[in-house]
């Protein structure tokens, strides 16, 4: 059972001669301490009875509030307790500093965003960094300015955010631990009618689809369990329970190209070496691999092509793949034969200038990359006369939809390195219309 006790902390002494009135917590003999933020000198301090002084001119309102902190770290203490035997002192310490109001929904999403950012998990720390930022320009709306206004004002900031990215002056771990001492949203605030209307700003003011605003409520829902789960919120708060505000995955149509728009894409006359004929190169070449994501072709090095087989992991589950270098995939190898530096170099151009010593660098010029080639293959799919939007990704579907129903499932989980055979099917369902074209005409005579 732990013990807590306020004491006088005379190890650490301001300038005035004042001390800090500390929390202790104590459980197997070991001992932490929450600070109050109140001072007082020592002879202000009643060391046994364990309260300020009443020679202290606000020692009413003072012990009034000690005595707050001290039940709330003894209620603290025992949830923690009651939920599990085993928390250590320390353990107790972190969730009574974060309970009540004392902790924000800001706080608590950027310690989760920070520790996503120092394991390396870029693309995702980018993305829900990106979800507060909406979230607080949702918090500063100004209902009475002209939509048209407030959306250009917001674009705005958000360019000169990239802008300073770009120049250094404005570092993604600087912005992430900006948030972290933000209190302006706090998880009782996040209601039905908050989340209500921060669906319809997304809707309204930063133009967002359905799945995009989806995404951003399930990150909500997320941080609202972990906050319920630190002791932060009570679950009676919980805006996602029962018939409140409840999360749906829709699901898009998946198009991917035909074999006669394929045929036209690698028959497309460019001028060697220019940013329109790698990006052509880079998407064939993702295709041919049964749909590999263009960041990890970006990535691949020389040392991936062994005996005839690519071996590669994939970015997004570190996943080993071992796959037959088709031959069509041989021919555009053979392409950057001629700039090859050595086994450790880059196949493809786009990240021959990142550091090789910064994983973020490295992540950023990957993500600028798939914006310049998501760029050219508009061009491409303008100059083919492909009336499909055709994006990296489209890659993927691509070779799904030639697949259709002609490969089993067992195999295609291979292919696509899907970890689970039921999202291999889910997938290929997209692109199997035979069933229900023949049933089609069979009821309509055709």
């Amino acid at each position: 059972m732990a013990s807590v006790k306020i004491l006088l902390w005379k190890h650490d002494q301001k300038p005035d001669g004042r001390f800090p009135i500390a929390i202790r917590i104590t459980k197997n003999r070991k001992s932490r301490y929450i600070f109050t933020e109140q001072y007082v000198f020592e002879n202000e301090w009643d060391s046994k009875n364990l309260k300020v002084k009443k020679s202290h001119p606000n020692s009413t309102r003072l012990n009034n509030l000690l005595l707050k902190k001290l039940s709330e770290a003894q209620s603290a203490i025992l949830d923690s307790e009651a939920n599990d035997d085993n928390a250590s002192s320390k353990q107790i310490k972190k969730k009574i500093k974060r309970s009540g109001r004392n902790t924000s929904f800001f706080q608590v999403a950027a310690e989760r965003i920070e520790k996503k950012h120092l394991a390396g998990t870029y693309s995702v720390s980018q993305s829900e960094l990106s979800i507060l930022f909406n979230i607080k320009e949702f918090l500063d709306l100004n209902k009475k300015a002209p939509v048209l206004l407030v959306k250009t004002q917001i674009k705005q900031r958000r360019k000169e955010r990239i802008s300073k990215g770009r120049k250094g002056e404005l570092t993604p771990l600087g912005q992430i631990r900006k948030f972290s001492t933000d209190k302006s949203l706090i998880f009782s605030d996040i209601t039905t009618a908050f989340l209500d209307n921060f669906k319809s700003f997304c809707t309204i003011y930063l133009d967002q689809k359905t799945r995009t605003i989806t995404n951003q409520l399930i990150f909500i829902r997320t941080l609202y369990n972990v906050a319920i789960k630190d002791g932060i919120i009570h679950e009676k708060f919980y805006p996602f329970a029962g018939e409140k505000e409840k999360i749906t995955l829709s699901s898009s149509n998946k198009i991917g190209l035909n074999r006669e728009e394929i045929t036209k894409i690698e028959n497309l006359e460019l001028e060697p070496q220019s940013s329109i004929w790698h990006t052509r190169n880079v998407y064939l070449f993702s295709y041919y691999f049964a749909g590999v994501r263009i960041s990890d072709v970006l990535e691949l090095k020389w040392y991936s092509f062994m005996d005839g087989r690519l071996y590669y992991e994939m970015n997004k589950n570190e996943k080993p793949v071992s796959i037959k270098i088709p031959e069509k995939a041989k021919v555009i190898l053979s392409l950057y034969e001629q700039d090859k530096q050595g086994v450790d170099d880059y196949v493809f151009p786009f990240l021959k200038k990142a550091n090789q010593a910064s994983p973020e660098d490295i992540f950023r010029k990957t993500r600028n990359a798939t914006k310049l080639l998501n760029k050219y293959l508009k061009r491409i799919a303008v100059m083919c006369e492909i009336d499909k939007n055709l994006s990296n990704h489209i890659a993927r579907h691509t070779f799904g939809n030639l697949a259709g129903d002609k490969i089993n499932p067992i195999m295609l989980q291979k292919l696509y390195r899907h970890s689970d055979l039921k999202t291999t099917i889910g997938y290929q369902a997209n692109f199997i219309h035979k069933e229900a074209d023949d049933a089609l005409d069979m009821v309509l005579g055709d």
